[in-house]
């Protein structure tokens, strides 16, 4: 959800760290927290230092994140060989001490994340793994030594490099984030798994350049001058751009940000650090995002939709919405981690009472059993305060995201869509249902989809084991399925113009005449759903054709060769009660629409029942696995790629009695009457 869920495709070793006593006091605006890994605590000010302590020397370094967290090329890494980047300064030596500068107020305008890494490596003397030396820790310092968030890494073993911390976006402000992922395959492993293809390469020159002995320590940033807001004001002569005006990063595939290595912001040696981006953007930037009002003193700030990144409000809202996502992932993450180590701590210290008999019963025995309870629950209300807390922060920010979702995003009883009209663009995302987790059931984040679809839908009609759908029969959840369908179909035909997408039906025994009847009376649907073998054929031979001649047509590079009559428009093939009245020839070329049919503008929603395809075995596997699989009641069959929690899904149903439905789609009807499709 700020950014997609990263999916972690390295080999990598996670552990679970106990829960250390989180301090939170006031001075003016400054709280220290003690932080678990997972946990996240705000940043007061921008200007930072990172001090780094071990018992053994170890090299430090720091890379810069987009919003999905990768890091686009060498430029964005800070490590001995070249320990400067726009907003960050670290050693070039390796050393049992580090202090890094940060100051997140000069980072490039792309970046998002900033990763504090932690390595062994050869050349730099003492263990090969971390399971070998004292746990290391990060704390994370004003300019003043005044601490804001410290990290001890604990339950290490083999891993030669951690990500140590994580700086992070949200809201327009900055949050801390502990960390401690480890990588038993090194440093190389480590800048792999944040997406860098130059990753051997990379960590090869930085074994060099510690074993060519590169050492300065890194200069504490210049004290900030009377009336300074916390950046450095530097006038680049002669290039047009205004002071302050950070460089955009590209982002797309094969562009790489300026060179960190440029001489307009190089800082000479020893001397201060100049956080000036060295290259500045000439054309405009877009429109910023609306800011935040002031929060009291030493609360967090107060949400503001569209406060993310991004070129339009859209993208902006489709970025704040999959941060609300993460942020929820990863505080719950921390919460059941901090519980179950209370869970097994409260067991080690009543198994130890046990096991010795001169304390197995007696008072001394009740007292260690009481102690150990109360430890327990200290660290489980402990966790609780940190949850709840963080729980409250993302209610109040859903609060005010949601009323701002464009139609593409908004549950069907928002106001916007009082207001719909046909659109002239197609949006970046689609809201498939909500999102929730059973900590705050009353906390949903929209599920949203990038357009066009890479995957087609296969909506569950049969009983999938969940308690809303054990109190229907099988037909009220057919009927159920086949007006998700509908609710799905008329969402996608809302959100592209008129003239860029086709919607056809199969319903080979028109089970599901009453539940389609709103696409039809509406002219949404220009053609009445297929029924009977002839018809399944036709459609699927129509859309297995365009297939193959646009696939034909994109490899050879003679687009302009296909025929005149072919709708080129994205498709869309509602298949109702499969496999029902398909043949084996029909579920082949359904394999073939799933399978291909995405890369070029088909796509599937299926409406169908597993079990009841079991007379195909396993050869209807590959298709299911191709789609994405919703349900028409909720439940909580989805899980994410990273964390793994089992998220439990509603789908997008439209308020009883509404006519929002008939509205959009008679619209939709309407124009596409007016423009002959």
């Amino acid at each position: 959800m700020r950014h997609r869920p990263h999916t972690t495709t390295a080999t990598t070793t996670r552990h679970r760290a106990p829960p250390r006593t989180q301090r939170n006091t006031t001075r003016g605006r400054t709280m220290t927290a003690e932080l678990v890994r997972g946990q996240n605590h705000p940043l007061p000010q921008t200007r930072l230092e990172i001090r780094i302590s071990a018992g053994n020397p170890i090299v430090a370094g720091a890379t810069l994140g987009d919003e999905q967290g990768t890091v686009q090329g060498v430029e964005w890494v800070a490590h001995p060989a070249s320990p400067q980047l726009p907003g960050i300064e670290v050693s070039k030596q390796a050393a049992a001490a580090h202090r890094l500068a940060v100051d997140l107020d000069a980072l490039p305008e792309g970046v998002h994340r900033v990763h504090v890494l932690l390595a062994l490596v050869s050349g730099a003397g003492g263990p090969v793994r971390f399971g070998a030396m004292a746990a290391p820790s990060v704390a994370v310092t004003g300019l003043d030594g005044t601490e804001v968030a410290g990290y001890t890494i604990t339950d290490l073993d083999a891993e030669s490099a951690v990500v140590a911390l994580e700086l992070y976006r949200r809201q327009g402000a900055w949050k801390v984030r502990a960390v401690g992922q480890g990588y038993a395959g090194g440093l190389a492993e480590m800048l792999r798994d944040q997406g860098l293809p130059q990753a051997a390469e990379l960590a090869a020159e930085i074994n060099d350049a510690v074993a060519r002995g590169m050492a300065r320590s890194v200069a504490q940033p210049p004290p900030r001058a009377a009336g300074d807001d916390g950046r450095v004001r530097t006038a680049t002569a002669g290039t047009g751009a205004a002071p302050d005006t950070p460089a955009q990063p590209q982002t797309q595939a094969g562009a790489q940000p300026s060179s960190a290595g440029d001489t307009s912001a190089g800082a000479s040696p020893g001397g201060p650090i100049n956080y000036q981006h060295p290259g500045r953007r000439t054309a405009a930037p877009p429109t910023p995002p609306p800011a935040a009002p002031p929060a009291p003193p030493g609360q967090p700030a107060r949400p503001v939709a569209g406060d993310a990144s991004g070129w339009t409000m859209d993208e902006r809202l489709y970025n704040q919405v999959w941060g609300m996502f993460e942020d929820l992932a990863r505080t719950t993450a921390a919460y059941r981690s901090a519980v179950d180590f209370a869970e097994s701590r409260m067991e080690q210290e009543l198994d130890k009472v046990l096991s010795d008999p001169r304390t197995r019963v007696g008072p001394a025995a009740d007292t260690a059993r009481a102690q150990a309870r109360a430890k327990q629950a200290g660290l489980v209300e402990q966790a609780r305060t940190a949850l709840d807390r963080d729980l409250a922060q993302l209610t109040a920010e859903a609060e005010v995201v949601e009323p701002a979702l464009p139609p593409a995003y908004a549950r069907w009883d928002s106001p916007v869509w009082q207001g719909y009209q046909v659109p002239m663009e197609v949006p970046m995302a689609l809201r498939l249902g909500d999102l929730h987790l059973p900590e705050r059931t009353g906390l949903r984040i929209p599920m949203l989809v990038r357009l066009p679809l890479e995957r087609g839908l296969w909506i569950d009609a049969g009983r999938t084991g969940s308690a809303h759908g054990a109190l229907l029969d099988s037909a009220e959840l057919r009927r159920l399925a086949a007006e998700t369908a509908v609710a799905h179909a008329a969402r996608l035909l809302a959100v592209y113009p008129v003239d860029e997408f086709s919607l056809h039906v199969i319903d080979p025994a028109g089970s599901a005449a009453a539940s389609l009847a709103p696409l039809v009376s509406s002219g949404a649907l220009r053609e009445p759903p297929v029924a009977g073998a002839a018809g399944v054929s036709s459609v699927l031979a129509a859309l297995t054709r365009r297939v193959d001649l646009v696939q034909m047509a994109v490899r050879s590079g003679a687009t302009d060769a296909l025929p005149p009559d072919l709708d080129l428009a994205q498709q869309l093939l509602i298949v109702h009660d499969f496999p029902h009245g398909f043949d084996d020839r029909a579920v082949t070329q359904l394999r073939y629409l799933a399978d291909e049919g995405p890369s070029v503008g088909v796509h599937l929603m299926m409406v169908a029942d597993r079990e009841d395809a079991q007379a195909y075995g396993p050869v209807l596997d590959p298709l299911w696995r191709s789609l994405l699989r919703i349900t028409p009641v909720a439940d909580d069959h989805l899980a994410d790629p990273w964390v793994g929690h089992a998220w439990t899904y509603e789908p997008p149903l439209v308020p009883a009695g509404s006519q929002v439905l008939q509205r959009v789609l008679g619209q939709v009807g309407r124009a596409r009457e007016a423009y002959g499709r």
